[in-house]
């Protein structure tokens, strides 16, 4: 029973991936993401209904469309993948409770600011403050007693300010002002993980910005912009879902 409610839950994720694709795609665009068909990035043509099965679609044309041969990105499918799993992981840390609906709601909020973020390098405010509400709201009601919150949002706002703070002391140049509010959002939502998902942010950033600059070319002086929201909602995701401390690991290898 268990499977079969994570796998219904597993293609409502990545359902809902598939919508925000579209949301993202058409946001600030003028096109509305409630009616119009999609068309394919290459040659304009509708899309048929057998192309928007969202993985299958992909995985059956071999990433490239139906209608034109031309390669498709595998964001949609990816991202599709992930929304679906974090949904499945949402359905067994939190269960049939009133939280998960709200957490669900936290998570394509995420998936949608990642994505946006990832094309345009900005986080649109009215994504970002609709997160804040559901992650807020989750973070409360996941919240074992007022003062297990109260210790939360003061993570919360220590980090946000922090971030703030590298913002202004580095003009800018170092990570956009918006990267403090979605910080903030996090840190509701992973509760007790904020402080985790926090290191585990920059160290994820780390990894991927040597990754990053290990392949340019070489004798190539250009710096590499990278946006910051995909690193923070992945540590902050990792530390919620795994509830690991790297504290303890820290403080076990200064004892050993």
């Amino acid at each position: 029973m268990t499977f079969l409610i994570g796998a219904a839950f597993f293609f409502f994720g990545a359902i809902c991936a598939s919508f925000i694709g579209v949301v993202v795609a058409r946001l600030h665009t003028g096109q509305s993401f409630l009616a119009g068909r999609s068309r394919c990035d290459a040659c304009g043509m509708p899309l048929v209904p057998f192309t928007l099965v969202p993985i299958f679609s992909h995985v059956a044309m071999r990433g490239r469309a139906r209608c034109c041969g031309a390669r498709v990105s595998p964001l949609a499918p990816l991202s599709e993948f992930l929304l679906g799993a974090l949904f499945v992981l949402a359905y067994l840390s939190a269960g049939i409770t009133p939280v998960l609906p709200l957490l669900l709601l936290a998570l394509s909020l995420l998936l949608a600011l990642v994505l946006y973020d990832l094309a345009h390098q900005i986080l649109p405010p009215v994504l970002l403050g609709a997160f804040v509400v559901a992650a807020a709201a989750t973070g409360f009601l996941s919240a074992s007693s007022l003062e297990a919150f109260a210790g939360t949002l003061t993570a919360a706002l220590f980090i946000a300010g922090s971030l703030a703070l590298i913002h202004y002391l580095s003009g800018g140049r170092a990570m956009g002002f918006s990267d403090a509010p979605l910080s903030f959002g996090l840190a509701l939502l992973a509760g007790p993980a904020a402080l985790p998902g926090f290191i585990f942010s920059f160290w994820i950033g780390a990894v991927i910005g040597i990754v990053l600059l290990a392949r340019r070319p070489a004798g190539s002086r250009m710096g590499v912009e990278v946006p910051f929201a995909p690193f923070l909602a992945a540590g902050f995701i990792l530390a919620y879902f795994t509830q690991w401390n790297p504290f303890t690991l820290i403080s076990a290898l200064y004892l050993y």
